[in-house]
């Protein structure tokens, strides 16, 4: 795994408020050369820690409106198998694994509440899965 300095972290930063920020603005921004930016880059890309580009939609444009945090807690050893049945459904926008209480916490994404619905039946019927929580995304005040 790639080491990250100071200049890397602020990189990342201003990255995530702009993933198509120009070098020249990232190098005035930072305080470095566009050279410096360039081969900054480069090498997060290449180490894999930057894995890819993105865009942010504005929450009450975006089509799937319904945006929720589950938590699951799994039987015994059947995480594996738990998470392979979650990778498959498509409303699961990221699966974390987790200390404490609970085992895993999937990000939800779906366009109805009726999806919604649906969707909870699915990962509460997975075997292995024992007891969920899940908790509606209002609105976003910092990303």
């Amino acid at each position: 795994m790639l080491a990250l300095d100071d200049l890397d972290r602020s990189l990342l930063s201003a990255l995530r408020e702009d993933g198509r920020a120009s070098v020249a603005f990232l190098a005035r921004t930072l305080g470095v050369a566009r050279a410096t930016i360039s081969s900054r880059l480069e090498r997060l890309v290449s180490s894999g820690t930057v894995v890819g580009f993105t865009v942010r939609v504005r929450d009450e444009l975006d089509p799937l409106t319904i945006h929720a945090i589950t938590s699951i807690e799994v039987e015994g050893r059947t995480t594996n198998h738990v998470i392979q049945q979650l990778r498959g459904m498509p409303e699961i926008s990221a699966l974390h694994t987790t200390n404490g209480g609970w085992d895993l916490v999937a990000e939800l994404r779906t366009e109805t509440l009726s999806d919604f619905d649906r969707t909870l039946g699915q990962i509460r019927a997975i075997e292995g899965v024992v007891n969920s929580e899940t908790s509606l995304l209002l609105s976003s005040v910092l990303r």
